[in-house]
């Protein structure tokens, strides 16, 4: 099986790519979706979004790095996907399944999943351009407003020449509300005839399970999963494979939160520490000790003041620890 990290815009950004492969078990991740509108965006533009080309569009850990495009018309999205892969991208992802409003009122996203012949119209666009050597694949929902569309849409998008499918097993509608229709996807394998990735609500190894068996799929694609609990792509592989690995503990994890607040966190004096915020309000579903660090520095703006409660924090647990173990 192959585990995929999901490209979640304002959140898995380069540092962050590079923290979660770095742990194991990502086959492959995509970045942030590039929005193309009418016009070719130049080289810094890509770089920015997947500095990963600068060594040969893989991050440090050597997992492929795929660009995203989100846009509606074919002929532009086709043109930054020769531009992409000019510059190195292992792959093109086609962005169709973004329920952002925001997006969707901009004619992007899975409000292109009201009209199948669209959305095959672009694959192919890309698809027809981009050098056969390079994969294009695509990341749907289930539908816009219910999944009736969804045969026409997965045969659109397989006959126009995807090389492979993800589908979030969700409509735009359903949002991140759980659960998860795993079974939907189930029922379009039959014309598939690509691999397809079952994405949505999968939090632990039961759940990668879970939606393998209901979905059919045997690869997985984590989104929120993964933020929560950094080491599950490896968790799910070890499984998966039936041998042992080692579960990160939570002091394990601060590291990791230290060094993506050192990395990614200080660029802006107006932003200091809102990623590391957002991340902790993933982490403390996993871990006790995020909970207690996020409540700790959610109303702090400096960085040394973030700093020094990181630091607090990480005595105060060695110090339980060493209590724990007397």
């Amino acid at each position: 099986m192959r585990v995929l990290l999901a490209p979640m815009q304002g959140v898995v950004d380069h540092a962050m790519r590079e923290l979660l492969t770095g742990l194991g078990g990502y086959d492959r991740c995509v970045t942030e979706f590039v929005r193309v509108t009418d016009h070719r965006f130049p080289e810094r533009v890509f770089q920015r979004y997947s500095p990963e080309l600068n060594q040969g569009g893989r991050t440090i850990a050597g997992t492929p790095v795929f660009i995203q495009l989100l846009g509606s018309d074919p002929k532009w999205m086709a043109v930054n996907a020769v531009e992409a892969a000019k510059l190195g991208a292992p792959g093109i992802d086609l962005n169709f399944g973004c329920p952002a409003k925001t997006v969707n009122r901009s004619d992007g996203g899975s409000v292109l999943l009201q009209e199948p012949k669209r959305v095959a119209s672009i694959v192919a666009a890309v698809r027809n351009e981009v050098d056969e050597s390079i994969p294009v694949t695509a990341k749907i929902r289930l539908g816009y407003k219910d999944s009736s569309l969804l045969q026409d849409i997965v045969a659109g998008i397989v006959e126009a020449g995807a090389t492979e499918l993800c589908i979030h097993a969700r409509t735009r509608d359903d949002g991140y509300k759980p659960p998860a229709h795993w079974s939907h996807i189930k029922r379009v394998l039959g014309i598939a005839h690509i691999p397809v990735i079952a994405n949505g609500e999968i939090w632990n190894t039961n759940d990668a399970q879970q939606a393998q068996a209901e979905s059919g799929c045997q690869d997985v694609m984590l989104g929120r999963g993964a933020l929560a609990c950094p080491d599950l792509g490896r968790q799910i592989k070890s499984q998966f494979n039936n041998s042992k690995t080692e579960v990160l503990a939570w002091m394990q994890i601060l590291d990791s939160v230290e060094a993506f607040f050192d990395q990614s966190d200080q660029w802006s004096p107006r932003y200091v520490g809102n990623r590391t915020k957002q991340w902790l309000a993933y982490l403390k579903r996993q871990y006790e000790g995020a909970d207690i660090l996020f409540h700790k520095v959610k109303g702090l703006t400096k960085v040394g003041q973030i700093k020094e409660a990181i630091q607090l924090h990480r005595e105060v647990q060695n110090k339980r620890e060493v209590i724990e173990c007397a």
